[in-house]
């Protein structure tokens, strides 16, 4: 560890105990950290403090660490802001940096006599509405363009006075001819009605659309009762298109009205935080980060510096803000409440979030711009398309039963991982709720132990679960996972044996995947692999018990079928001596129960 200046724990002594912003910069006279404090003095003088408890980045840090400058604010909200600001401009070495890259557009409400409504990426200070950003330009056209089927607004820019309007200096365009306009150019529309169709759009853009249908359905009656039929139906055809729009969105929940969701997922040397807000019980906007990890840095500094960027970029943020991490202690007195759900709604909001920031981290990470691609992640990719999944499947589990005419029932279950097999997590099953010859039912019984055991343990479901098998074994392996609320959650597939054919559920015709496919081929080699598990098993167990069948036959009196039925109720020798006088009596009757004891005493068996 090389020593620390005197000159910077000279500067240190000498910070204020206010709120702000701290720079530290290298012998080079560059900065390489930039950092917000409640107390400027208390955080700073914190990282020169027991520097060999502190983690490798900040060790490298404060090694590098030549001079110190700061900039004290009001608050530590304004601490924050300006920090990711700064952040921003001089791209520090040590600091987490979000790799947005984009300057995602907004919609605006200009402020104006009659105000446009259009999509803009330049934030101005004009007294203007901005709703957003969205990241989803798809998402933010389709928005507009509701707004404009819903209420005809002007795309001019003409300065619409009062005085301009008597005067008659403009006419009206080929926009009011085809009906996207009112034409309040002419005064055709007056400004109170005007403005009311403007309050409307802005409760479309926060998502809360129930003041609008109630409007709109008031006016539609009494345009019925006044027999005006023809507006009557142009309402009910505006209150349509919004009833589909909310269709189209993501509604969360009645009860929930409005909070944020944020995540973070952490992968190697790459991060993701997605942000969702909910407004109304509905998911309107939508936001994600990608970073590089540099120094290892804690899901709670990433997630951290997310609120930091979204402060900075002007959004508002409720104060209740649900998450997978907790922030730091410095994040929670900003007048945010964090909270980790663990069950409800809210759990599921997390979840929803914690999704899309895995399927996009996995997507980075088969892409060349931090690892290239191998031949077996271009094969998950292409079984990802071909079986129509939302994330690679990089973990798939595989069953398969055997017996012999319903002696010696098992199963097996093999486990691949990055398109290899994970042979330490290779499980065997002996059957014990099913009888005979039926692998449908043994099917469903392995395949529940499995996830219920996992679901337990709290352990990692896999991406893809498949059943050595057709329609039946697969509806078995269904019936499992509907039972423990997992049937949505994993995908569920079977293959059949002789024309390899892929079923799904709820799809009564198989899906057939190109013969030379590298896709069906890892498939099947998964197939083929729990088979040979599942035999191997099966013929040690029948192994086994026929040695044990032989020695029960050596009692007189103990016939091929009693000692058969002895080894299925309990499966072993040494169980079967485990067994009491009364409950052998109570199974098998007073006579087998007496030769079994009999043949204990003289160590027959």
């Amino acid at each position: 560890m090389k020593p620390i200046n005197p000159s910077v724990l000279e500067k240190v002594q000498q910070l204020p105990n206010v709120p702000g912003v701290y720079r530290f910069i290298n012998k080079s006279g560059k900065i390489i950290y930039i950092g917000k404090a409640k107390n400027l003095r208390n955080r700073v003088r914190s990282y020169f403090r027991q520097v060999e408890k502190h983690s490798f980045r900040i060790q490298r840090l404060v090694e590098n660490i030549r001079d110190l400058a700061y900039t004290i604010t009001n608050s530590e909200i304004e601490a924050l802001v300006l920090e990711n600001n700064l952040i921003k401009h001089h791209q520090p070495r040590y600091n987490i940096l979000l790799k947005d890259g984009k300057t995602y557009p907004y919609i605006c409400v200009k402020e104006e006599r009659f105000p446009r409504v259009f999509s803009t990426r330049r934030k101005l200070d004009d007294g203007s509405l901005y709703f957003g950003p969205y990241p989803n330009g798809k998402a933010m056209r389709t928005l507009l363009d509701l707004i404009a089927k819903l209420y005809p607004l002007r795309n001019c820019n003409y300065t619409l006075s009062e005085s301009n309007i008597r005067a008659k200096k403009f006419k009206v365009c080929l926009e009011y001819q085809i009906g996207n306009c009112a034409g309040p150019c002419e005064g055709k529309l007056s400004v109170d009605i005007y403005h009311q169709n403007i309050e409307a759009i802005k409760h479309i853009l926060k998502g809360n659309l129930n003041p609008i249908f109630k409007a709109l359905t008031e006016q539609m009656q009494e345009y019925a009762q006044a027999f005006q039929f023809e507006e009557a139906q142009e309402t009910k055809e505006r209150i349509e298109l919004l009833k589909a729009y909310k269709r189209k969105n993501t509604i969360v929940s009645n009860k929930i009205d409005q909070l944020e969701v944020l995540t973070v997922l952490v992968e190697e040397h790459l991060g993701l935080v997605n942000h969702f807000k909910v407004q109304h019980g509905t998911i309107t906007q939508t936001h994600s980060w990608e970073l590089k990890r540099r120094y290892e840095e804690s899901e709670s500094e990433i997630l951290e510096a997310a609120i930091g960027y979204l402060l900075s970029e002007g959004v508002s943020l409720h104060k209740e803000i649900i998450t997978n991490v907790l922030p730091s202690k410095q994040a929670t007195q900003l007048g945010y409440t964090f909270q980790v759900p663990k069950i409800g709604e809210k759990k599921h909001l997390v979840d929803l979030s914690e999704k899309n920031c895995k399927t996009l981290i996995i997507e980075k990470l088969y892409k060349q711009t931090f690892k290239k691609p191998s031949p077996t992640d271009t094969i998950l990719l292409e079984l990802k398309r071909v079986l129509h999944l939302s994330e690679i499947p990089i973990h798939i589990e595989c069953f398969d039963n055997s017996n012999t005419q319903g002696s010696f029932p098992v199963a097996s279950l093999v486990v691949f991982k990055n398109g290899k097999p994970t042979k330490k997590d290779y499980r065997h099953f002996n059957i014990k709720t099913v009888e005979g010859p039926n692998d449908f039912a043994s099917m469903e019984e392995v395949v529940k132990r499995r996830y219920k055991r996992l679901l337990e343990e709290d352990v990692a479901l896999p991406q893809l679960i498949m059943v050595d098998g057709g329609k039946g074994q697969l509806s078995s392996a269904a019936q499992a996972l509907k039972s423990l609320g997992l049937l949505s959650k994993v995908p569920l597939i079977g293959i059949a044996k002789r024309l390899e054919e892929i079923y799904v559920l709820d799809d009564p015709i198989p899906l057939h995947i190109d013969k030379k496919s590298p896709a069906l081929k890892l498939l099947q080699r998964i197939r083929n692999e729990a088979h040979r598990f599942a035999i191997t098993f099966h013929r040690n167990q029948r192994s086994r018990g026929q040695n044990q069948d032989t020695a029960l036959k050596k009692i007189p009196g103990i016939g091929s079928k009693t000692a058969q039925k002895l080894l299925i109720e309990y499966r072993s020798l040494k169980k079967l001596k485990e067994a009491t006088h009364k409950e052998l009596q109570e199974k098998f009757g007073a006579h087998i129960a007496r030769l079994l004891v009999d043949a204990k005493s003289k160590n027959i068996i």
